[in-house]
């Protein structure tokens, strides 16, 4: 039920902003992270509130994803609790099918977010032990708050595109555009095009120019592991996690980086250098996922996607390289990655870093103080969220059932922290 409630501000007097109490805990973000931790949460009994500031669930896959995506990882090391994949779909789903499967999950569970609502800011009431979420809603931009008792943040590690403040750019005159923004090589069919940035996603941008028949170029700056996606049928993935049951990190590296180069040979006389640490050592440390080659080897061995080194400056036409190079350049491609947005609209400073992941290491980093959660920031993509939303979820349940068994008290707690709020 909403309300209203009445503030005091200095200028203008006394204004008016609607609020609502929120009967469980409230959840920002939609995507695959917000829907399981409802879901997860559902099961154990307990209401949620799930706010969206897109239009639609999983926003970053249906507005963000450019169309030839698939998932890098098996199927079975992507599904969301309670729910495996459909079994006819492959073992690498494409775009669609996620999205399919996605809202597939959200109905099953009956999960309904608000949509279009930015979340402003959020902070801790220490007086009445409850969290003050401030919001906009639709074009009106009506402003709005939420009170709640447990307040979840699955807003993502791409959560904000990264768009580097690189010299010249602003001259450049052709079309630049952010990976999140591209969908399809067909419409830069004969150009030649600059992709900075050489993860997953420049890796798949510069694959999917080349084979719509555009040049691409592909900036590499600094060292990146590439390794197969699959070595004799068999996921790399899912061979690294069978051996560290059995064997050290450093060992499982080795042997990782032995089948690459098995698999695809000396990579760095193609421009490609590899990282002094291992593949599986710089995941967890730096958060910095290795190249899983579906293909982007092969044409860079063609030379049908040529390997740069960083940029110097950008002018009218044209890009210059460090090495002193000079290119012609139609259009450009910015995979320069996605970044958290949480320290916009979070005041606190406790338990996210000022990069907007929790400062506690994986697996440690779900549970803040005070009511505060935390969902798919364990840089271990849909599984790691999917271990985040079990353990969130079991604990709220724990403290909803403890109250539950009180119900009078509860009422009487809730009630006095209201009007402890309606007293600010």
């Amino acid at each position: 039920m909403e309300n209203l409630f009445r503030l005091v501000d200095q200028d203008q007097g006394f204004f008016q902003r609607k609020w609502t109490l929120v009967n469980g805990p409230l959840i920002v973000g939609a995507g695959p992270s917000g829907l399981a931790t409802a879901a997860c949460l559902r099961e154990q009994g307990v209401p949620s509130v799930v706010l969206e500031r897109a239009e639609c669930i999983a926003s970053l896959w249906k507005k963000r994803a450019y169309d030839r995506l698939k998932l890098h990882l098996p199927k079975q090391f992507c599904q969301l609790p309670k729910v495996p994949f459909p079994e006819d779909f492959p073992e690498y789903p494409t775009k669609k099918q996620f999205i399919e499967y996605l809202e597939s999950y959200a109905k099953r569970f009956d999960i309904n977010p608000k949509f279009n609502e930015c979340v402003q800011s959020a902070r801790y009431d220490e007086t009445s032990g409850f969290w003050r979420v401030k919001t906009v809603r639709g074009c009106n931009k009506a402003e709005f708050e939420y009170i709640c008792r447990w307040l979840v943040v699955a807003t993502g590690e791409n959560a904000e595109s990264v768009v580097p403040d690189i010299d010249g750019l602003a001259d450049f005159g052709g079309e630049v555009i952010h990976a999140s923004e591209y969908k399809s090589g067909e419409k830069f069919k004969g150009q030649n095009v600059l992709v900075v940035g050489c993860g997953n996603s420049g890796m798949e941008v510069s694959l999917d120019l080349a084979n719509h028949n555009a040049s691409p170029s592909m900036v590499v700056r600094s060292s990146v592991h590439v390794l197969p996606r699959e070595v004799l049928g068999k996921s790399t993935f899912e061979l690294a996690v069978l051996m560290m049951k059995w064997l050290p990190l450093w060992l499982v590296d080795m042997i990782l980086l032995i089948l690459a180069w098995l698999v695809l040979g000396n990579i760095e006389k193609y421009g490609l250098k590899r990282p002094l640490m291992g593949p599986l050592e710089l995941k967890n440390s730096k958060g910095k996922t290795p190249v899983l080659d579906i293909g982007a080897l092969e044409k860079i061995k063609s030379g049908d996607i040529q390997v740069v080194p960083g940029i110097k400056r950008f002018s009218r036409g044209r890009v210059e390289l460090v090495n002193g190079e000079k290119l012609d350049v139609d259009s450009v491609v910015l995979a320069t990655g996605y970044r958290s947005n949480v320290p916009a609209w979070l005041q606190e400073g406790e338990f996210f870093s000022k990069n907007g992941f929790p400062k506690a290491p994986f697996p440690n980093g779900w549970k803040g103080k005070g009511g505060l959660y935390a969902v798919g920031f364990t840089r271990r993509g849909l599984s790691g969220a999917s271990s985040d939303a079990i353990n969130i979820a079991q604990d709220i349940g724990k403290a909803w059932k403890q109250e539950n068994k009180q119900p009078k008290k509860r009422t009487i707690a809730c009630h006095r922290r209201c009007i402890s709020l309606s007293q600010f």
